[in-house]
């Protein structure tokens, strides 16, 4: 009994270490809380609860974590123990631990995909290179979906703390690779990224021996035939080198640099070395004070043995592009053995084994560009936020003020302005921050997009604009292809529906085509009817839309279903071959042919004119025909004897006349709000150099403009030409920009409203 309480006393010590008096004292609360709930309870990986978040707890402290990180290391498992002692938590523990245990329970709802990632993802002949880009996008969702970065160590801890089980058990089979690779793959590059190297070896070596036991087993023979033969080795070395600087009067920490077999299989597997030929097998690190002294002891170690020169790097003047920096050399004993040597100083130690110095980029294949600097830059932030912590951990104790500035930016940081999201197979999508169901589903395909019926979020149906969060789970219900409603909606380009440009330019892509097609038949229609009408059915419509200057019928087709191009037109075509280019002053035929109808919703017919006469629009209202006011033009109204209220500009030369006479009839009138696709008729005037095909380019910026001409004057003298146009338009600002650019036409000197 005395042996087991000591064995507990022990245990409680090294959970609670560096930890104030009142953090042990929580940590301890919650270790009592948890242990009746964990009673019985096994976890997925065979080993019991309690063992298991003690464990995982364990290695929290062995971290450094605060007290908050170590609490959710111990009690992240009662949700699954029973989901209904996940409404406990904050109660018990406080809003943080509470929403530290919810984002690893997220984390760990990723773990049954991932095992299916790698056969979902590898397909087609750049499959590797697919495999390799999910499982890249899958570590940024997991980093981006905590956004406690403690979250991350937590998740860290607990995936050790499950292989260090497997190998004490000495278990191998399929659930053991699984997590294996599955740590390989995810779990050892994060720990990698994030600095925190403890996890990082140990993760890579308890993978390395599931996964490929027989090369593990090998290596790990090597390493033990040698071991002695290498420590003696090592040692000896280490005393001649320690007596060297002491004699130099040079203080330096001198120890052996453990390596681990993973490392060693990749470098023997990367650079295609045997065994023998690795130097770095027997490897030491020298720690000093300062740089001027690491350039000393470079000097004595390159004196006391011989220096291979191919092998040296001095990473203090050129470091590393992330920063890293020391000084790597290999020398030949006097055995003709190698022997690596590092020299750096305490802050460079401290830099490369906690800080920002990020050696995943020559660790891990893969490309740089100027997304993946951005993500580095904060993958660099966020590891000097955690190596500030171990910096800082003893100078603040008892200061709660630093260790909370500490913990707020480390909880708020973030790495992208993206969200991750997963397909039912597993596979990741890469999605702007705000994306919802319909992005989603344009990101997967166009088609599927256009089909987009419904969503299921995590198994729920939800509304096509609910925005997505990290690691959700979407299946995209689809239309049935040339189901009446297939096709997108309008809706979908309002605010809320979709977030990506690309998915709006899709959906603005898809209407356009329709609209497309219904122009095409509107114009097919007209056309037909003045084929039939003219008694000319049997020509040729592509020799005919080449002769009214198309370059094939489409076009014709759409101008004539924008009402762009005159029927007139066509039926000159069809009659005379020359009809469409008029003879020099032939101004008649020209004339007849721009002018059109004037339109039904015209207030010249009846259409509401919009003038509020004293704030209402229940006055009988006429625009006057001297001036023909339009929207926006300051007007005035003038009560008339019979015929209601005569609205004029407030600069027609009639109304001033009017005003002087009868002052008492002038009311106050202002523009309401016309009714849709109302024209006002207004008269333009065009002075212009006559020359041939003057009134074709005209009439031209008209059509383009959407401007409806319903009258045309010319005439001729001199080598001038003066144009009046009666032309039906929606406002002022539409008649001032054709205006402007008639004005730009050859050959016209003047261009206004009369």
């Amino acid at each position: 009994m005395v042996a087991i309480a000591s064995t507990q006393d022990a245990a409680q010590v090294q959970l609670c270490a560096g930890l104030s008096d009142d953090d042990s004292a929580r940590v301890l609360k919650a270790l009592a809380f948890v242990t009746p709930l964990y009673e019985g309870n096994v976890i997925t990986t065979g080993q019991t609860a309690l063992e298991f978040s003690q464990s995982v707890a364990n290695i929290l402290a062995i971290l450094n974590t605060d007290v908050e990180t170590r609490i959710a290391g111990l009690i992240f498992e009662l949700p699954l123990v029973d989901p209904a002692n996940l409404a406990t938590i904050e109660p018990l523990f406080g809003k943080e631990i509470h929403e530290l245990v919810i984002g690893v329970r997220q984390l760990m709802r990723l773990h049954g995909f991932t095992f299916t990632l790698p056969q979902e993802v590898m397909r087609g002949k750049n499959a590797a290179q697919q495999a390799a880009t999910q499982v890249e996008t899958l570590r940024k969702m997991l980093l981006a979906m905590a956004s406690d970065m403690r979250v991350v160590l937590v998740r860290l801890a607990s995936r050790l703390a499950a292989l260090r089980y497997f190998a004490e058990q000495k278990l191998e089979n399929d659930l053991t690779c699984q997590y294996a690779r599955e740590t390989l793959d995810l779990y050892a590059p994060l720990a990698n990224r994030l600095g925190v190297w403890q996890l990082k070896w140990e993760l890579e070596d308890l993978s390395f021996r599931f996964i490929d036991p027989v090369t593990y087993k090998r290596i790990a023979r090597m390493l033990e035939e040698r071991r002695i033969e290498r420590e003696s080795f090592v040692e000896v070395a280490i005393t001649r080198l320690r007596s060297e600087l002491a004699d130099a009067g040079i203080k330096a920490e001198v120890s052996g640099r453990p390596k681990h077999i993973y490392s060693i299989w990749h470098k023997m597997r990367g650079k295609e070395l045997d065994f023998s030929e690795l130097y770095d097998v027997r490897a030491f690190r020298v720690i000093v004070e300062d740089v001027k002294t690491c350039y000393t002891v470079l000097g004595i170690v390159h004196n006391i043995w011989e220096p291979i020169s191919k092998e040296f790097d001095d990473y203090i003047s050129r470091p590393k592009p992330n920063g890293y920096q020391s000084l790597h050399t290999v020398v030949m004993a006097e055995d003709e053995r190698a022997l690596e040597v590092q020299i750096r100083t305490n802050d460079m130690h401290h830099f490369a084994e906690y800080g920002v110095a990020a050696h995943w980029r020559y660790k891990e294949a893969g490309g740089s560009n100027f997304s993946a600097q951005k993500y580095d830059e904060k993958i660099a932030w966020l590891r000097q936020l955690l190596a500030w912590k171990s910096e800082v951990a003893d100078a603040v104790a008892g200061h709660e003020d630093s260790r909370r500035e500490w913990l707020e930016k480390l909880k708020s940081a973030t790495l992208d302005e993206h969200i991750y999201i997963l397909t039912p197979q597993a596979r990741v999508i890469e999605l702007p921050n705000g994306a919802t169901p319909i992005d989603f589903a344009y990101h997967l395909h166009t088609d599927v997009g256009h089909h987009c019926r419904g969503a299921r979020v995590d198994g729920v149906m939800v509304p096509l604009n609910t925005v997505l969060k990290n690691g959700q789970t979407v299946e995209i219900i689809t239309a049935k292809t040339g189901a009446l409603n297939a096709g997108p909606s309008r809706d979908w380009l309002t605010p809320g529906y979709a977030i990506s440009t690309r998915t709006r330019s899709k959906v603005r892509a898809w209407f356009n085509a329709i609209e497309q097609q219904e122009t095409l038949s509107t114009g097919r229609g007209l056309l037909d009817k003045t084929l039939q009408r003219e008694g000319k059915t049997a020509v040729n419509l592509e020799e005919l839309a080449r002769k009214l200057g198309f370059s094939k019928l489409e076009e014709l087709l759409l101008a004539l279903g924008k009402d762009e191009f005159s029927l007139r037109h066509v039926e000159q075509g069809l009659h005379d071959e020359e009809a469409v280019k008029s003879a020099p002053g032939d101004t008649q035929q020209e004339e007849a042919a721009i002018t059109r109808k004037s339109r039904p919703s015209s207030v010249e017919h009846g259409g509401k004119t919009g003038v509020l006469v004293v704030g209402t629009d229940g006055l009988m209202t006429q625009l006057a025909k001297c001036c023909k006011p339009a929207p926006p033009d300051p007007i005035v109204g003038f009560i008339t004897r019979g015929k209601g209220v005569s609205i004029h500009r407030e600069s027609c030369k009639n109304f001033a006349e009017m005003r002087i006479k009868a002052p008492e009839r002038v009311i106050q009138t202002t523009w309401g709000a016309p009714a849709i696709e109302t024209v006002y008729p207004v008269d333009i005037f065009v002075l212009a150099s006559d020359r041939q095909g003057l009134l074709r380019d005209i009439s031209e910026i008209f059509l383009r403009e959407k401007i409806n001409v319903i009258g045309v004057s010319t005439q001729s003298a001199k080598a001038h030409a003066r144009m009046a146009f009666t032309a039906e338009i929606a406002s002022t600002a539409q008649l001032q920009k054709a205006l402007t650019v008639i004005r730009e036409v050859t050959g016209v000197l003047e261009a206004k409203r009369q």
